[in-house]
């Protein structure tokens, strides 16, 4: 095996704002395995986003040269010992996936046919008012029936106006609306808040506080009227009986599932299969990554067959992004069979 690995800068086309920060780049590594008899190669994305991912990004490139070595050395297992390094973990397991199918789809299904569409909300990303209406006009047009709204990082009040608006044109019926605080509201405030924003029909909240909260993150989906999704609450846990206390101690709503962070395909299955035995829902939601990590995700995200709107976008954030098969209609995400590249063709497009 020949093993390698090339890190690229995504360019967002204008700048991505959340209560946390605000990003104009996001930056990528690509993971490599070429089969040297067959030569095909096997594709993987490494998508860690700094301040929440788990990866230590002072060494990242150190551990991608040790597992390029560790697999030239025919020592694959090394999967399993990548759990600080998740984003890695899932690259990792996304190429290998890539060279085993011989460079077709990952999950075959009737998504990856064409046949069948994945419904997903439309992110609103935080702006000035004009523009975040502008945003959802745009996303209305394209037919989307779910969006998701990141909050917290400006005045409630003028939050709660925006939406109260939004609400008062678009009834629960026509119009899902979901919204991602990203941690931004202290405990002692947060069920104050959740209960002005159940009063507009709104579907659910992801993480209202930090994560670590235990405690109060159980008291306060015990109390509020409003359904509660984790998001990065499941950042960093590995361990199954740890996923299992933390579910059965918040008892969530909703569970949010992003491969990138929280280490591959593998690892959100095991939520998954958690969270079903204590009858909790969940979603998938994309972390950034370019088409390439994408294309992955919505693969095995169809093949799961779960109803719900997921949060997978169109790789439509950057201007540099890497050719994908993806498209949005009518608020669904389809696959197109016959735009198809395998990962390393489209990667290498853009050498």
């Amino acid at each position: 095996m020949l093993t390698y690995w090339k890190k690229y800068c995504l360019n967002f086309k204008q700048p991505a704002t959340t209560s946390r920060d605000t990003l104009t780049q996001k930056p990528s590594w690509f993971l490599f395995i070429q089969d040297i008899e067959s030569n095909l190669f096997g594709v993987g994305e490494c998508s860690p986003l700094a301040g929440l991912s788990i990866d230590d990004l002072s060494c990242f490139e150190k551990k991608l040269d040790e597992v390029c070595h560790a697999i030239q050395h025919d020592k694959i297992d090394c999967l399993q010992s990548l759990q600080s390094f998740p984003a890695i973990q899932f690259g990792l397991e996304m190429a290998l996936l890539d060279l085993a199918t011989g460079n077709h789809p990952l999950f075959p299904s009737t998504f990856t046919e064409g046949k069948k569409g994945i419904p997903v909300n439309g992110l609103i990303w935080m702006s000035n008012w004009q523009n975040m209406r502008q945003q959802i006009e745009a996303k209305l047009n394209q037919g989307c029936f779910c969006l998701k709204l990141k909050i917290g990082a400006v005045d409630f009040v003028e939050e709660y106006e925006f939406l109260k608006g939004i609400r008062h044109q678009y009834s629960a019926d026509n119009l899902e609306i979901r919204v991602d605080a990203n941690g931004a509201f202290s405990p002692d405030e947060a069920l104050d808040k959740l209960k002005k924003l159940a009063d507009l029909d709104i579907h659910s909240i992801e993480q209202p506080i930090a994560a670590g909260q235990i405690e109060a993150m159980a008291d306060l989906v015990e109390k509020s009227p409003l359904a509660i999704a984790l998001d990065e609450e499941l950042i960093g846990i590995s361990d199954q009986k740890t996923k299992a206390y933390l579910l059965d101690s918040i008892k969530p709503d909703y569970i949010i599932l992003k491969p990138s962070l929280i280490g591959g395909f593998a690892q959100a299955t095991q939520w998954i299969n958690l969270a079903q035995q204590r009858l909790t829902n969940w979603w998938v939601t994309s972390a950034l990554e370019s088409n390439v990590g994408l294309n992955a995700i919505s693969q095995w995200t169809a093949s799961l067959n779960n109803p719900l709107p997921q949060g997978l976008g169109t790789g439509l954030l950057y201007t540099n992004n890497i050719p994908s098969a993806l498209s949005l209609q009518q608020g669904y995400l389809y696959y197109e069979p016959a735009a198809y590249q395998s990962f390393s063709e489209a990667f290498n497009r853009l050498d």
